[in-house]
């Protein structure tokens, strides 16, 4: 079953996880996972600047040693990254050991920290381990971009029918995904913008974001095992 908008009772049960980023502004964040990409990337960037955009960008530590150009570009345009893991690991099946180790492989090459597991997938012994280096970033929307059944027009209306203020809206810069990723993207944008929003980098360091939600969000959570 796929799922575009996040349930909320979801985000409740992993409260100490970040779902959205809302500040009480009409700001939504825009994320892309998977890359960098040769070609698919170069492509979104171009995109994100037609329409004066930021994203951040969840990146596979493979790809970025494949192509290090293309990640340095990414940031030389302002916008932020973060570790999606090495060799994008499911976190479920593989052990705390090997999965740690492939995060460290990423964050050598990466140096964020923010980290989004791959698949949404992740064990609770490996968030609590995590968290204490990274804020785990998911999402409030997801556009289904990965799926080819789904059509450009299906991932435009999945995004632009349930964006909200402070989302974090998923992305790729696959080359899977790149035929959906490359044609909605513009029209997303364009609706978005129209309807007043401006689009943010995640915070590196979330905990010492100055809006006044999100300090009120931190400090009324108890970050424990979930």
């Amino acid at each position: 079953m796929i799922i575009t908008k996040t349930p909320w009772l979801l985000k409740r049960i992993y409260y100490s996880l970040f779902w959205d980023l809302k500040n009480g502004q009409k700001e939504v964040f825009l994320t892309f996972d998977d890359g960098p990409n040769r070609d698919v990337t170069p492509a979104v960037l171009e995109i994100l600047d037609q329409f004066e955009a930021k994203a951040t960008f969840f990146c596979i530590g493979r790809n970025v040693e494949r192509y290090p150009d293309v990640f340095e570009t990414i940031k030389d345009k302002g916008h932020a990254t973060g570790n999606h893991t090495y060799s994008h690991l499911k976190g479920w099946i593989h052990s705390n050991t090997e999965y740690y180790k492939d995060i460290e492989l990423a964050d050598r090459l990466i140096h964020s920290r923010l980290f989004r597991p791959p698949y949404g997938k992740i064990k609770r012994s490996q968030l609590k381990y995590l968290r204490q280096f990274y804020s785990i970033i998911m999402w409030d929307v997801m556009s289904n971009d990965y799926d080819r059944t789904v059509s450009p027009d299906k991932c435009i209306e999945n995004v632009i029918n349930h964006a909200r203020p402070g989302s974090i809206i998923v992305f790729h810069d696959s080359e899977k995904s790149s035929e959906r990723t490359l044609a909605a993207l513009p029209g997303i944008l364009e609706i978005l913008k129209t309807r007043g929003y401006t689009f943010s980098t995640i915070p590196d360091t979330i905990s010492s974001r100055s809006d006044i939600s999100q300090r009120r969000f931190l400090n009324s959570v108890s970050f424990k095992i979930l």
